[in-house]
């Protein structure tokens, strides 16, 4: 994702804030939205591996990407964090109505 990407889902996101240990996803449950990170470590922990995300980070997107719509990791916050959420139908809309943005949110993961 390139910084013009960052700029429009904070136009339709919302600033979160959870502490540490909190799940924020589970897997198997549907996907309603993505986090990006703007401060703090997210753990993803999912069958392929577990990996720990800082600033800067997407997750969740995947499920929003996948025919499935089903969440494929477990997510929690390692550290207090703060994440900008952006819901199913805003990432709906902005993959329709751009491509591009949908395939550099693919390649994100």
């Amino acid at each position: 994702m390139n910084a013009e990407d960052l700029r429009r889902l904070e136009e339709v996101g919302s600033e979160v804030r959870f502490l540490a240990g909190k799940v924020l996803i589970e897997r198997g449950q549907p996907g309603t939205g993505l986090y990006v990170v703007i401060e703090g470590r997210l753990l993803v922990e999912a069958p392929e591996r577990t990996r720990e995300f800082g600033q800067g980070a997407v997750v969740g997107e995947r499920a929003l990407l996948s025919a499935e719509g089903t969440r494929t990791a477990r997510v929690r916050a390692v550290t207090d964090v703060v994440l900008l959420a952006v819901d199913r139908a805003e990432i709906d809309r902005l993959c329709g109505e751009d491509a591009a943005f949908a395939a550099r949110l693919a390649q994100s993961t």
